[in-house]
């Protein structure tokens, strides 16, 4: 059974968002945040993973329905689009704030 202090330590950590909290995650969306698309080739360069991890990443925040994926062809090459959805400008602002929250209250 948990003591008083267990269960209020424990309660800031269930509002954090486990897709978002990821760091791969979390840095991918603080790219798309600030944007309004990004091509996959610059959050590839700005967040320093690999083709494979960030196509890995970006598949769980698509699932999630927190980015958007577009597929174009530029010069006859083929180009990736990523977008923030609104779902994820959400959830990550919610994130944001459950964070902030939780280093300004620090559990006892």
């Amino acid at each position: 059974m948990l003591g008083p202090n267990e269960s209020q330590a424990k309660q800031p950590l269930d509002n954090i968002d486990r897709v978002i909290h990821e760091p791969g995650r979390f840095l991918i969306l603080t790219h798309l945040y600030v944007v309004e698309s990004a091509d996959f080739i610059y959050i590839m360069n700005q967040t320093g993973m690999t083709w494979g991890n960030l196509s890995s990443h970006i598949k769980k925040l698509r699932d999630a329905g927190y980015v958007e994926i577009q597929k174009e062809f530029v010069d006859e090459k083929p180009r990736t689009v990523l977008q923030i959805t609104k779902s994820g400008r959400k959830a990550f602002e919610v994130y944001r704030k459950n964070m902030r929250a939780m280093l300004d209250n620090p559990p006892v």
